[in-house]
């Protein structure tokens, strides 16, 4: 059977659905697109001050999510991965927009920050190039954000996410469709402003080659094109011909521009603004199309975590080495954390799985914050956890990862107010215990500890021998059971001959 996997991707003005085949080359794995879908939503449309999405646009979104689902229904959830950007991330009804989002797509939807939607759409773009040494820079301009990234090869250098885009520059400066030499100035000179800040940097690094990517980018260089203001891509005299044109026609009028498709029409002067912006601030010469961009890039994560190279594995070493841990300590804790997670024999689903791989990473990074302060060492790991870019780590991975470490330690009153299922309570189970275990430091040779776990109440067998010569470890277990009963969470205890049954066990 042929290997598929499946991208979504929200943006603030297109929802994009790519399903890509994976053929293997001397080695190499190859994403082949067979599918794709790319429906306008403007779910950032009309979103004002108040930062709420519109009942219309949910509603646009829903529709266009539940003809989604009806390609990709049957996919197994480990070969679709849905991600939402900037207008999820700033929405102030963002919860419910997510839920119904989810409903009608029938897959989770994961929330990205703007640093690693740069990476991705850096990704995406660079497996649809041929290979080069030169340096990039590419700019992609969404609805709501527009994604600035420099780097070589697969690896990005500068990375950048802006909060301008061309669905919230046409709320701000073209509402009624009318386009004056004064209007597209006022966006020029906004979108600049937004670029100052980055620009001395990107032009410092440069690049050989520019690429622009997504709705905007290629729109302009179809209508450049067709138009005879330019030969090739972009260039900023063609954008100005262009732009010469909207302000005598002052408005956008698609039966006598040649090139344009007429779902990008409301958004055309807004996208010219804030590239000729980038063409100014960052002295960009000419840009040619980048084809790929984040929903590829989505594709090739998902393909690396499915071959175990899973990007959050390089992200989480990095981290280590960065923040100078005890790798040995990592080990002993993330070991017994592990088995403590097979004990409990949940079912194998992607969700348990992605709990596992979660309490792995948790462990590895658990004493972060050793490195800020010993006291309270948890709530710094925690916190540098959930906001620290995190290359392949989602928001939501983020937050699990901030609710494990802070958790790992400490009273668990601080989570009275905290929702977690079930499962995501157990998992932290493991990460405590393990983490009371190896406060020595020190290998054990077998785990004093064996857990049960059933719909009401998790058993802890506990080796009595082992644990009546440890009388600060026994302290802690009950410490331990005592903590979880008053968060309504049925722990119980039992003495068991638990390491001399191991001992006699064979090999």
């Amino acid at each position: 059977m042929e290997q598929l996997l499946a991208a979504v991707d929200l943006g603030s003005n297109s929802f994009r659905l790519s399903i890509g085949r994976v053929e293997q080359h001397n080695g190499h794995a190859q994403i082949y697109a067979i599918d794709r879908l790319n429906q306008s939503v403007r779910l950032a449309t009309g979103m004002g001050p108040d930062k709420r999405i519109s009942t219309e646009a949910m509603q646009r979104a829903v529709d266009v999510l539940k003809r989604f689902n009806e390609r990709i229904e049957g996919f197994h959830p480990n070969r679709v991965r849905a991600v939402a950007t900037n207008t999820f991330r700033v929405a102030n009804n963002q919860e419910e927009l997510l839920e119904a989002a989810e409903a009608a797509l029938g897959f989770p939807i994961e929330i990205i920050s703007g640093y690693e939607e740069a990476r991705l759409i850096y990704s995406g773009i660079s497996n649809e190039l041929p290979p080069s040494q030169n340096r990039r820079l590419m700019i992609d301009i969404g609805g709501g954000s527009t994604e600035v990234i420099i780097g070589r090869g697969f690896q990005p250098q500068l990375l950048s996410s802006l909060y301008m885009g061309c669905v919230s520059y046409t709320d701000r400066f073209f509402a009624d469709g009318l386009i004056t030499e004064s209007r597209m100035q006022k966006a020029i000179l906004a979108a600049r402003s937004e670029l100052e800040g980055i620009a001395r940097q990107y032009r410092k690094t440069g690049w050989q080659e520019a690429y622009g990517s997504s709705g905007t980018a290629k729109g302009i260089i179809a209508i450049l094109q067709a138009n005879g203001m330019s030969k090739r891509g972009i260039t900023l005299d063609g954008m100005e011909r262009l732009k010469a044109k909207l302000v005598r026609d002052k408005n956008v009028n698609v039966t006598n521009l040649t090139g344009i498709k007429s779902h990008r029409a409301p958004v055309l002067a807004a996208g010219l603004a804030i590239m000729i912006a980038a063409f100014q601030e960052l002295k960009i010469s000419l840009m040619l199309p980048g084809e790929g961009a984040l929903r590829v890039g989505v594709l090739y994560d998902l393909l690396g975590r499915d071959s175990e190279r899973d990007k959050r594995e390089e992200t989480a070493l990095q981290l280590s080495k960065r923040y100078q841990l005890d790798t040995r300590q990592a080990i002993r804790v993330k070991t017994a954390a592990l088995q403590f997670f097979k004990q409990l024999a949940l079912p194998d689903t992607p969700e348990n799985q992605e709990l596992e791989r979660a309490l792995g990473w948790a462990a590895d990074l658990h004493e972060v914050g050793l490195s800020i302060a010993h006291n309270d060492y948890h709530k710094h790991t925690a916190y540098v956890l959930e906001h620290a870019d995190m290359p392949g780590f989602s928001k939501d991975d983020q937050s699990l990862l901030a609710f494990l470490t802070l958790g790992h330690q400490g009273k668990l009153a601080k989570f009275e107010n905290h929702h977690a299922e079930r499962n995501e309570w157990l998992t932290l189970l493991c990460l405590r215990l393990a983490v009371m275990l190896m406060r020595r430091r020190e290998d054990l040779p077998a785990l004093p500890i064996q857990l049960h776990n059933s719909d009401k109440k998790v058993i802890i067998e506990n080796d009595k021998v082992w644990f009546s010569s440890r009388p600060l470890s026994e302290y802690t277990l009950r410490t331990e059971q005592q903590q979880w009963l008053k968060a309504h969470f049925e722990l119980k205890l039992k003495g068991v001959d638990l390491l001399a049954a191991h001992a006699e066990s064979p090999l």
